[in-house]
């Protein structure tokens, strides 16, 4: 605590239980934030990528598509929590999302020995005692040998508890780090019950609350859209090497009817953003207050983050079908 410089009080009230949310974090000049919430101009783009794996099945194209994109230099994959029908409790689905994360790279030939870690085994209970997951604790030494003049990217596509409970260790690490992370609804949509963000409400507090650089992708009703079908996977995806094989037998098995059916890879473009903006304009607006009956409130004097409003979906389905065939003729 002592030494920091421009410390400031973020206060939020949440509004169902009357009660105050208050956390320390670093200040960040606004002109600086908004400097680093534009798209990286070098290349390639050094990320992390905290995933949920085996939440579904979008987690699994979002990790290739960031393995075969040259734009980009993964440089550490992390385990996210989830719990639904896929896993008995958020450890569970934490311990499945690795696994995936092991079988994924495995069928890439990459090898996990410093490069895949395991993240939370529960969501976040207490901002004043974080957990000291593996994951955690890798982004905050890779934050640290990072600057604001070229921050570290985290592509976050699950509930953002690995994220926050860095920033709560280590707070100093927001001035040195971009969170690209798909979670919440729309701005305007009447509520924020979307899985991502509902996993786990107090971390998905802190990333709003702590003026990290934000770029948020929201899901309802702006990523829904991003969907494709039985028949564009059979095309393009398959016979694309172990990994084409594996993401269409996925795809397939996720759903019994496939007539008239499409399925929308939300996490695609969480990468997809890193790699073009163009395709995934954005506004800045003023960083939305969490509140406990999942919904946003509104203050215009809080710190500004980035908000994608829509996704030009046919350009990145092209980018990723190229690279994959690419990728399974080289």
């Amino acid at each position: 605590m002592k030494g920091w410089i421009g410390r400031f009080l973020l206060v939020n009230l949440a509004t169902m239980a009357g009660a105050v949310f208050a956390q320390e974090y670093p200040a960040i000049a606004e002109g600086r934030r908004i400097e680093m919430l534009r798209h990286p101009t070098k290349r390639p783009v050094r990320m992390v990528f905290d995933t949920d794996t085996y939440n579904e099945i979008d987690d699994q194209f979002a990790l290739v598509y960031a393995l075969i994109s040259p734009e980009l230099d993964v440089q550490a994959v992390y385990a996210a929590p989830f719990h639904n029908n896929r896993s008995t409790g958020p450890g569970d689905g934490m311990e499945k999302s690795y696994e995936e994360i092991l079988r994924i790279l495995g069928k890439l030939d990459r090898s996990a020995d410093g490069f895949a870690f395991k993240g939370s085994t529960k969501y976040l209970a207490d901002v004043k005692a974080p957990e000291r997951s593996p994951a955690a604790l890798d982004l905050i030494e890779r934050a640290k040998k990072s600057n604001p003049d070229d921050p570290l990217y985290v592509a976050a596509v699950g509930a953002i508890t690995n994220v926050s409970n860095a920033i709560l260790i280590e707070p100093g690490i927001v001035r040195n780090i971009v969170v690209v992370w798909l979670g919440g609804n729309g701005h305007h949509w009447p509520h924020q019950r979307e899985f991502n963000y509902m996993q786990d409400l107090k971390a998905s507090r802190v990333v709003f609350d702590s003026g990290v650089p934000l770029v948020q992708l929201p899901c309802t009703p702006i990523v829904t859209h991003f969907t494709t079908t039985v028949p564009e996977m059979e095309r393009y995806v398959g016979g694309r090497g172990a990994i084409g094989d594996y993401l269409l037998e996925i795809f397939k098995g996720y759903h019994k009817d496939h007539f008239a059916w499409s399925k929308v890879l939300w996490d695609m473009t969480a990468i997809a953003w890193l790699v073009n903006d163009r395709w995934l304009p954005s506004d800045l607006v003023h960083s939305p207050i969490v509140t406990d009956n999942y919904t946003f409130s509104f203050d215009h004097s809080r710190h500004l983050i980035r908000a994608v409003n829509f996704v030009h979906r046919d350009p990145i389905f092209r980018d990723f079908f190229t690279k994959l065939d690419a990728r399974a003729k080289n």
